[in-house]
């Protein structure tokens, strides 16, 4: 399983998610045929640009709750004081992909920063 953990500032339009997604997998040489899906934290499972970017690559949104984010979150790579304040967590993109891709997942790497969208590559399992 891949999965692309997505975290955006408010009101983020889906342009910068996907260039954020397409950015974070060019870094990994992987294309976006190889994401099972897309994932984000519970307080962005309704933000326009993010629902916007899923339906666009006809990949599953997975709305990760914040006891998961939680377990995640002494795996991540990253820290965002302003992620850590909104979201509880240092990396929503990161936390989210790790969660979404199982306890066994692991990040390919840091995040990808994209103006106001971030988003982290987790894989776990076999992989495509």
């Amino acid at each position: 399983m891949m999965v692309a953990g997505i975290g955006c500032r408010k009101g983020a339009a889906h342009e910068d998610i996907l260039s954020a997604i397409e950015t974070a997998l060019e870094g990994h040489g992987l294309a976006v045929t190889a994401l099972t899906a897309l994932a984000t934290a519970s307080l962005k499972r309704d933000e326009p640009g993010i629902l916007a970017a899923a339906r666009r690559l006809d990949l599953p949104l997975l709305v990760v709750d914040d006891a998961a984010l939680a377990a995640a979150e002494s795996r991540t790579l990253s820290h965002s004081q302003a992620s850590q304040e909104a979201a509880g967590t240092p990396s929503v993109s990161e936390a989210a992909a790790l969660a979404a891709a199982g306890t066994d997942a692991t990040l390919l790497g840091p995040r990808t920063i994209v103006g106001p969208a971030t988003c982290a590559i987790a894989t776990s399992g076999a992989t495509a």
